[in-house]
């Protein structure tokens, strides 16, 4: 009996004392990844037989060793080493941006009915945008080759992103939207690498179009002198410009950018190749401010409406504080547990929007 327990015993201690060597392997596993430095992402600028040409993230460049049975291209993204900056892992190709983020999965379905107040401005757009991806055999019988780019320029609200929108709709193209500010990046290189990320995604998208909406964070007019980060944002700027002046063989990829600021841009990114169209949004006129009244309150429940009124007390109004005023209208009515919105419900929206107009009169004013 007491040598079955002894028995026993020993192979519990063994069981054990397996299991403990075990935990203690991996441990040290787990401790040594801890001591081993990181590797660098680099991108790979020029491959020189079993040397390579590389780009670290501060912008310096560095010719190193290539890791055997490695082949690299110009263009390659790739892990080195910290110290030597050898070369030791190529990554597939992947951008150092997730610039898919930008692309709006789901195509735009705004229509031009929707837009109202925009006549000319449609009219415009059809001509430069639509008409050119649509019937592209058009211009080459007749010998001429569309703008590639457009920049719409007006008051905040009076309806531009609204418009390129809808000219994606009407094209059925991949509408890839951003913001001017997103371009600008923090390290050296960094927002040219963006951009020429995104006319990439262009082309793979293609047809398609690229909205930048306030252009002018990004193309404003440059300084013979400044900091690092106003330096950076030229590079930036020079890279859109080179970008748009490189894809004369793709006539189905469009640039429609977006300014409040056009006083303020660059002369480069207006001259003649680049943004040849270029589209005023002035704020809607009392006509336009009827279409655009109609369109947003065409299924609500209005009772016996003095749009006559509301026209005149509207007349500085953009398109998007009309549609703000419709909103708060509403707001009055279900305040009042009424289901139907009267002309004194309106009324009382313009007078809560209208502050927001003389505010930014006023601004203007001020900052000229």
């Amino acid at each position: 009996m007491e040598k079955e327990l002894s028995l026993q015993l020993t192979q519990n201690i063994h069981e054990e004392n397996q299991l403990l060597k075990a935990s203690v392997g991996y441990l040290k596993a787990e401790l040594n990844k801890y001591k081993e430095l990181p590797l660098l992402v680099c991108d790979v600028k020029k491959n020189i037989h079993n040397k390579a040409i590389i780009r670290v993230a501060n912008g310096n460049h560095f010719c190193v060793n290539v890791a055997a049975n490695i082949q690299l291209e110009s263009g390659d993204t790739v892990l080195v080493e910290q110290k030597s900056l050898t070369v030791v892992q190529k990554l597939d190709h992947t951008k150092s941006f997730d610039v898919d983020n930008f692309l709006i999965l789901e195509k735009p379905s705004v229509l031009w009915e929707s837009l109202g107040g925009l006549d000319e401005q449609i009219k415009e757009i059809k001509e430069v945008v639509e008409l050119p991806l649509n019937n592209p055999e058009l211009f080459k019988k007749i010998g001429i080759e569309p703008p590639k780019g457009v920049l719409l320029h007006g008051a905040p609200g009076t309806g531009k992103t609204l418009l390129a929108k809808a000219v994606a709709t009407s094209t059925n193209t991949t509408f890839i939207p951003i913001v001017a500010s997103e371009l600008v990046q923090k390290f050296i290189g960094e927002g040219a690498k963006l951009v020429k990320d995104l006319f990439q995604l262009a082309k793979e998208k293609a047809p398609s179009i690229i909205f930048i909406d306030e252009i002018d964070a990004l193309a404003s007019q440059r300084m013979e002198t400044g900091t690092s980060g106003e330096r950076e944002v030229q590079r930036t700027l020079i890279q859109l410009l080179t970008e748009m002046d490189g894809f004369k063989n793709t006539p189905n990829i469009k640039v429609i950018a977006a300014t409040n600021r056009i006083d303020t841009l660059d002369p480069a990114i207006l001259r003649p190749g680049r943004f040849d169209r270029i589209i005023e949004f002035p704020l809607p006129s009392k006509e336009g401010r009827k279409q655009i009244l109609s369109i947003h309150t065409k299924n609500m429940n209005l009772s016996s409406i003095d749009f006559e009124e509301l026209l005149e007390k509207t007349h500085s109004f953009s398109g998007a504080e009309l549609k703000a005023v419709c909103t708060e209208a509403g707001y009055y009515a279900i305040r009042d547990n009424r289901e139907t919105i009267f002309t004194s419900d309106f009324l009382k929206a313009v007078e809560k929007i209208q502050p927001n107009i003389n505010y930014e009169e006023n601004s203007l004013e001020m900052f000229g």
